[in-house]
């Protein structure tokens, strides 16, 4: 029993519930209102977002190092050194407006996060980006089309055909769903958005450096190391779950393991070739990158022609898992709650 006059001392939160974020007892609510924060605003263009300030920080980073560092060897540890003065300071920035907010008010420290977390998720985004691309190229606008598909591929888009397009769009899709939207769920369900955001500073360092073509060969190695490795569960799990979605689920896993093996990604092939057997589809072919042709693998077999509805349902499937994920993390941090109250 306390002394009189001497208030008891208030146990604080461990170390544990502030790093593991499935620990926290708000975590199932940050979770779900990240998801449904990402479904009704996506990312507004004009918007502060912190994928624009690793953008503009990238930017500036690139340019002193290939300035300074002449030497292969110099533009490798340069480009090091940037992945890790970004994901680190991501991670710090983080946990600090947290921490800030939560000191503040806890409510304004979870809605801190809230935000924070629903800026790393890009499932809304992604679906609005391959319906951008695909309004006009249903009005038979083929330039508006290529113009608007030019903003989120690599690849040159001024003599694409229809069906060419429709095949960005869809490898847009397939590609992306790892890296912008279960990847970033991942993390954010182990670390909250602290680790969501340094999550998702390793993935637009690569976006951005991280290529095998000069200027960024050398600069954009350890990002790109990075970029694979951290998206390599998450992207299998990925197809782990569309396997069990199918009527075989072995077999579903075997033909897009062997897909898989001819794409020099290690993690594209595997969600590309996912994407495409479950749609009865083929990806890859010719593809040219600044008037160079490039051909990449065939993945899936074409059952059927690409279309419109084929994009259509390839956004369904994005929709599909992301609440299978969501729905199955948020149940997961809400049973230490209901358990209690089940069990009496």
């Amino acid at each position: 029993m306390p002394a009189v006059g001497r208030q008891p001392k208030i146990r604080r939160v461990g170390l544990w519930s502030e790093w593991f974020f499935p620990a926290q007892r708000t975590a199932w609510v940050v979770l779900a209102a990240s998801l449904g924060l990402d479904y009704l605003l996506a990312d507004p263009w004009g918007w502060p977002h912190p994928v624009r300030v690793m953008g503009a920080a990238i930017t500036v980073g690139q340019r002193w190092i290939l300035k300074y560092c002449r030497t292969a060897q110099a533009q490798r540890w340069g480009g090091a050194g940037l992945a890790l003065v970004l994901v680190m300071g991501s991670y710090g920035v983080g946990w600090g407006l947290m921490a800030v907010g939560d000191w503040i008010h806890p409510w304004v420290g979870i809605l801190v996060q809230i935000i924070l977390l629903a800026s790393c998720l890009g499932g809304r985004s992604l679906r609005l980006a391959a319906l951008e691309v695909l309004d006009p190229l249903e009005k038979g606008d083929l330039p508006g089309a290529r113009q608007r598909l030019s903003r989120y591929v690599g690849r040159d888009t001024e003599n694409l055909s229809a069906a060419e397009i429709l095949r960005a769009v869809l490898e847009t899709v397939a590609e992306n769903t790892p890296d912008g939207a279960t990847a970033p769920l991942f993390y954010a369900f182990l670390g909250g958005a602290p680790l969501a955001l340094a999550y998702k500073a390793v993935s637009t360092l690569d976006s951005m450096v991280g290529y095998r073509r000069a200027p960024f060969t050398h600069l954009g190695l350890v990002s790109a190391r990075c970029e694979d490795g951290l998206t390599w569960l998450p992207c299998r799990l990925t197809v782990l779950t569309l396997a069990l979605l199918s009527r075989d689920p072995c077999s579903f896993w075997a033909r897009c393991r062997q897909d898989a093996r001819a794409d020099p990604s290690p993690n594209s092939g595997w969600s590309e070739a996912a994407f495409a057997w479950r749609l009865g589809i083929q990806l890859g072919g010719t593809n040219v990158y600044q008037g160079i042709p490039k051909e990449k693998p065939k993945l899936g077999i074409p059952a059927r022609a690409l279309s419109p509805q084929v994009v259509l349902e390839s956004l369904g499937i994005l929709r599909q898992i992301l609440l299978i994920w969501g729905g199955g993390m948020t149940g997961i941090l809400l049973m230490p709650h209901l358990l209690p109250l089940v069990l009496g």
